[in-house]
């Protein structure tokens, strides 16, 4: 009698959407019906789900927990810039680095440009740092406050801090999820961000002409109480806080620690070293209190609402909500993964396309859902990557249109799913009050304009073969030499399959 164990059997279609399915509708109870933003318990009963379909299936439970951890494994530096973050915000507000930034911010800059500035502003910090959460959690949260200042609704200010943050995030050589998408099919680094241009720089100026009518139209009835408001902030500030230029010097340092190409997450701890001795030197705080608010997050009352609301913020606690749902959200991408529930879904769309445009809007759409359901920016990246690549191969188009596709489809729809790593992250850090009922604030979603516009160009040079290039000589040649995987395209209804052997020979356009 064989003792061979059964391999796993892969779930039908109907099987792997049972738990997603299930999960969005749970997770659409819980927000829409009972109107709480506690998204942790609908995806831990998902993960649930999907762990008793993968018993059914034949998988024991040390490889679905190795599945689970292997995904949270991979998310550990996101959670520790996460908790870096925190530190930032609690002791660069003691500090005065933050309440300096918003007093020159209402001083100079003009409120009917301000939307405009703050997405150019977050685009350039965000290009340097390499990380779009870092940006949201400094410069991101004084550009609230700034807004605050001008009556700006929190909304549209957040709008504007996502899209620069995550435009620059997705192009900059610094930037892990830029670095992953072309690592996982197969491409150059500056190749991959070249090639995002054609995409990136129209949404960029189509988003910056709506921040600009935008803050026209909204400042259009400033009136004298507007301008009270202002001053009230200004000097709310200069009397609970040392204002000075010298305070933006742990900023400064991050970011000059960037241009110096020094890794993320050892150049924001030394924002918070430098943080914490300014706050000692300028505020006049105690090293205790500066442990307590790199914690704890920092605690003040001015009696000006728009200043405690936005500054009685941060410390590695806050980041406690955030960093349980990431953790929960992996553990369910994770276990679709393993179940092969994920690879079942994008086989089953394969079979409905048949065409270089309808696989490049499958790829955009696969990357949008896998973090619609599975919360993890990274996944939506590394599954579609590894799953589409062959069949870009297989039709003779260079993988370059994938690594776009992804980035569209993965990093810049994170930040507008608030369930996801990068939306739960945006909320926390900006203080949007989603978790207590305040829903009027997830206007920021379609207020993100660079980040839906981007992927919407993406698909219509798809269906109008404009910036989509066939694999050239060289890329062609790469894949004979490193024996890519090649998918027969026949199965999925295509009449001319490739094989590594000829896969040279395939023309370009």
């Amino acid at each position: 009698m064989s003792t061979e164990a059964k391999a796993p059997r892969r779930p039908t279609l109907f099987l792997a959407l049972v738990p997603v399915v299930l999960t969005l509708l749970l997770l659409a109870l819980q927000l829409f019906y009972f109107s709480d933003f506690t998204p942790q318990i609908p995806l831990a009963i998902g993960l649930a789900i999907t762990g008793v379909l993968g018993i059914y299936l034949g998988h024991d439970w040390s490889g679905l927990e190795e599945g689970v951890f292997r995904v949270i494994t991979v998310s550990l530096p996101s959670v520790s810039v996460l908790i870096v973050v925190g530190m930032i915000i609690g002791v660069w507000i003691a500090s005065g680095t933050v309440p300096t930034l918003i007093y020159y911010g209402l001083i100079i800059l003009s409120p009917k440009i301000f939307l405009a500035a703050a997405m150019v502003m977050c685009a350039i910090v965000s290009l340097s740092l390499g990380t779009s959460w870092g940006t949201v959690g400094t410069v991101g949260l004084a550009l609230m406050g700034i807004g605050a200042g001008f009556d700006v609704p929190m909304y549209w200010t957040a709008g504007a801090v996502v899209s620069g943050a995550f435009f620059g995030d997705k192009i900059s050589p610094l930037s892990d999820t830029t670095n992953l998408a072309p690592a996982v099919t197969g491409q150059n680094l500056f190749a991959h961000i070249r090639n995002m241009m054609p995409t990136t720089v129209p949404a960029m100026l189509i988003a910056l002409g709506i921040y600009v009518w935008a803050g026209f139209s909204l400042m259009e009835g400033v009136d004298g109480a507007a301008f009270e408001r202002i001053d009230a902030i200004t000097s709310a500030l200069q009397t609970n806080f040392t204002i000075s230029p010298w305070l933006l010097v742990p900023a400064l340092l991050v970011v000059a620690l960037a241009v110096l190409q020094q890794p993320p997450i050892p150049s924001l701890f030394a924002g918070v070293l430098v943080g914490g001795l300014v706050a000692i030197i300028a505020q006049g705080v105690t090293l205790h209190e500066v442990f307590q608010f790199a914690n704890g997050g920092y605690k003040i009352d001015t009696g000006v609402s728009e200043i405690d609301s936005l500054l009685n913020r941060g410390g590695i606690q806050s980041m406690m909500w955030t960093i349980s749902l990431i953790l929960i959200a992996l553990g369910f991408g994770g276990v679709l993964e393993r179940t092969g529930c994920l690879q079942t879904i994008i086989a089953a769309i394969l079979t409905k396309v048949h065409s270089f445009a309808g696989v490049q809007t499958a790829a955009i759409g696969t990357s949008f859902a896998t973090n619609l359901v599975a919360g993890d920016p990274y996944l939506s990246i590394a599954l579609p990557g590894r799953m589409y690549s062959p069949v870009y191969r297989g039709m003779g188009y260079s993988t370059l249109n994938l690594s776009r596709a992804t980035e569209e489809g993965g990093t810049l729809m994170s930040p507008l799913i608030p369930w996801n790593a990068g939306g739960a992250f945006v909320i926390t850090a900006l203080g949007l009050g989603i978790s207590s009922g305040n829903l009027e604030n997830l206007l920021y979603i379609p207020l993100s304009f660079a980040c839906w516009v981007t992927p919407v160009i993406g698909i219509i040079y798809a269906w109008t073969g404009l910036f989509s290039p066939r694999a050239g000589e060289a890329e062609r040649q790469d894949w004979v030499d490193s024996d890519r995987e090649i998918t027969d395209m026949s199965q999925y209804g295509y009449e001319h399959p490739l094989t590594p052997a000829d896969a040279q020979t395939v023309p370009a356009e």
